[in-house]
């Protein structure tokens, strides 16, 4: 593992966050919206990264690595091979074959789904659930409930990015534990 800087931070981290691109008012008027793209574009930060998680989560006994449509299945399958596990992917309605089990859960206004394959998670498999970011915290808390129902250990939540003003929204969450390696304060 890298040496941790003089603040208790990974140095890998600064890099990490300077390749975040932030753009403001997108997709609409106050959203500071955080670009990933730069970061995957950049051969060294998005390894530290993959790096970083894999560090952390490697020898946990974690079966699972769930990733939540779209971007966790971007930093997903590379964390799950390298610790030894399976890549399940949270998506949004219809668009996985076949049978599915679903979990709704609710938007600023309305609701939707997070669904996953029946058959693809087995009861007392440990699952890590990783994302890029937490927007609202709604999709990460209904992928926990939804492993949850068929009585998988979710160990924790991992994400490149949390926003400052959830700290709240995802303590109510029921298992929330969160890894992240930048916090955005906006």
């Amino acid at each position: 593992m890298a040496e941790c800087a003089t603040d208790g931070k990974d140095p890998r981290i600064a890099g990490i966050a300077s390749a975040i691109r932030v753009i403001p008012d997108f997709p609409k008027p106050g959203i500071m919206f955080q670009d990933i793209t730069t970061l995957l574009l950049d051969t060294k930060a998005f390894k530290d990264t993959v790096d970083l998680f894999v560090e952390r989560y490697k020898g946990k006994c974690i079966s699972v690595v769930a990733g939540i449509e779209a971007r966790g299945f971007i930093f997903g399958p590379p964390i799950a091979l390298a610790i030894g596990a399976k890549f399940v992917p949270m998506r949004k309605p219809k668009k996985l074959p076949g049978e599915v089990i679903s979990e709704e859960y609710a938007l600023e206004y309305g609701t939707d789904k997070i669904e996953m394959h029946v058959g693809a998670v087995q009861a007392g498999e440990r699952a890590l659930v990783i994302d890029d970011l937490i927007a609202t915290g709604g999709t990460l808390c209904a992928a926990i409930r939804l492993l949850e129902r068929v009585e998988v250990d979710v160990v924790e939540c991992a994400c490149v990015i949390e926003l400052a003003e959830l700290k709240e929204t995802l303590a109510s969450c029921p298992a929330m534990a969160d890894f992240h390696l930048r916090e955005n304060a906006h």
